[in-house]
């Protein structure tokens, strides 16, 4: 297949590429600065997109966006965050409206924070949107995909990803100073899938032509903030039993910890369940991937 991707540089883009090559498809970044071999540029701060970069393309896959956790939520950086995710979705949205074949699959990335915070309560793609900055901030970014006829449109809600970068980089520090542990009630529950079955769930997302709207791309098993402490900790061979209340957090980095950490959601990827995908990676097996050195 020819695959563009936009946000192929990130964390997930780029084990996403490697992932369709691997399996021989012909990828296209969508890069901002000048494009080499196999790129093609956009501009989505200034609206530009040729739509000849589109044609003839059979999927489309975006990503990116500003780092959720990069920093404090001023009402600057929140902003930032939307824009950042909701005018590159758009300007693809306008672009493919536009064209008289556009591309037949659009996988649009999304995330599950657009639960909000909902503690023990089962969270299939049925469920309505819940509260908070997340919520409203993925709300927009699944509606800024529009319906462009012929397209189908899938928004891809991606949890907590664990791979040899990305959030567990930011992990390791606290844990190797033995300072890891359960954070606030350690109650909450964690959503997350590798890097590997990430990729593959993206590809399946892709390839399955039921696919349709919202897929929660998860592990079917998700795990107590305290539970993925230990996990961690005997991962990286370190204790995981020193507690950081939850206070704490809320001082340190305000509504941007609350959500991130504090909150929990207990997502389940019934769709994919439905359509009989298989997780390759345990939490043990991804966290041991994660923090051993290549």
């Amino acid at each position: 297949m020819k695959i563009l991707v936009a946000g192929s540089s990130g964390f997930v883009g780029g084990h996403l590429v490697a992932a369709l090559a691997a399996r021989g498809d012909e990828v296209i970044r969508l890069v901002r600065r000048a494009p080499g071999v196999g790129e093609a540029h956009w501009d989505p701060a200034a609206g530009q997109l040729d739509p000849k970069v589109l044609e003839g393309v059979d999927a489309v896959v975006s990503l990116g966006g500003e780092n959720i956790g990069g920093g404090r939520w001023t009402e600057a950086r929140k902003r930032l965050l939307t824009e950042s995710r909701v005018g590159p979705t758009a300007l693809l949205s306008r672009v493919m409206t536009s064209m008289e074949r556009p591309p037949p699959v659009w996988v649009s990335c999304s995330g599950e924070g657009i639960y909000g915070h909902r503690g023990d309560t089962p969270l299939p793609e049925t469920e309505p949107p819940g509260d908070g900055f997340l919520g409203e901030l993925c709300k927009a970014w699944e509606a800024a995909t529009g319906q462009p006829k012929g397209v189908r449109v899938v928004h891809a809600r991606l949890g907590l990803v664990i791979g040899d970068g990305g959030v567990i980089e930011k992990m390791k520090l606290p844990f190797s100073l033995g300072l890891g542990g359960p954070i606030g009630s350690g109650e909450q529950w964690i959503p997350w899938v590798s890097i590997h079955d990430a990729a593959r769930a993206f590809i399946a997302c892709v390839d399955d032509a039921a696919l349709q709207g919202p897929v929660n791309l998860v592990h079917p098993e998700p795990v107590r903030q305290h539970e993925f402490a230990r996990a961690l900790g005997v991962a990286l061979g370190r204790p995981a039993f020193v507690p950081t209340p939850g206070f704490v957090i809320s001082t340190l980095v305000g509504e941007m910890g609350t959500e991130l950490i504090l909150h929990g959601k207990r997502v389940v990827p019934q769709v994919l369940l439905d359509r009989g995908f298989t997780w390759q990676r345990s939490l043990a097996d991804a966290l041991l991937e994660a923090v051993t050195p290549r």
